[in-house]
């Protein structure tokens, strides 16, 4: 999905939640200040012409774990789910909300960090990402930069699920998704219903 086709979904989720754009426009300009390379073409070949399984952070993940076929792509904290199953992504898709060290591990054995950013993650932003000196490829949900791309997507898992397809997946395989979670509170419940909204148009049902 290409930016002009993006824009009126963003827009309409900078309303829903009063977010403020221009602080996810800064929010990108500065990871694309932070970015000493873009691994796009390595995140491109992991998916062109393949069967991508995108793994959300769900506790079902853990069930799931036996329907995981690389290249695996991970949302935030399923990544170390999956570690801990034996299993590394290929590709982890965060805002950095759930990183730990283990994240930086990963990324040096060869685990690409899709690095997001937006308004309210700055911090996490400056201090993580000049510690990733694996692949990396750095993602915004507001204009898209040279260095900084806009695939389409909300939150992390849906967002793999946009780069996936936007990048020639064949097929995309979607697992340890939980998009009526009962349990969550009315911010998380707003997100995991864009969440769906947004994976039915590429249609996808979770």
């Amino acid at each position: 999905m290409n930016f002009d086709e993006w824009e009126p979904y963003y827009l309409e989720i900078v309303e829903y939640f009063a977010f403020d754009r221009e602080m996810d426009e800064l929010a990108g300009e500065i990871l694309s200040s932070l970015m000493t390379r873009d691994d796009l073409p390595m995140l491109r070949d992991l998916c062109q012409g393949r069967d991508v399984t995108v793994c959300g952070n769900a506790p079902c993940l853990a069930d799931d774990i036996p329907a995981v076929k690389h290249p695996v792509f991970a949302a935030d904290a399923a990544a170390l789910v999956l570690l801990d199953a034996g299993i590394r992504p290929d590709a982890v898709f965060t805002d950095l909300d759930g990183a730990t060290d283990e994240f930086i591990a990963m990324n040096e054995s060869g685990t690409i960090m899709v690095i997001h950013a937006h308004g309210d993650n700055i911090p996490l932003v400056k201090y993580w990402t000049p510690q990733f000196s694996g692949p990396v490829v750095a993602t915004t949900q507001a204009r898209p930069l040279e260095n900084v791309h806009n695939f389409g997507g909300f939150t992390d898992g849906d967002r793999a699920v946009f780069a996936a397809d936007a990048l020639g997946a064949s097929a995309i395989t979607i697992i340890g998704f939980d998009l009526h979670d009962p349990r969550v509170d009315p911010m998380k419940r707003g997100k995991l219903s864009w969440a769906e909204k947004l994976l039915g148009i590429l249609g996808y049902e979770c």
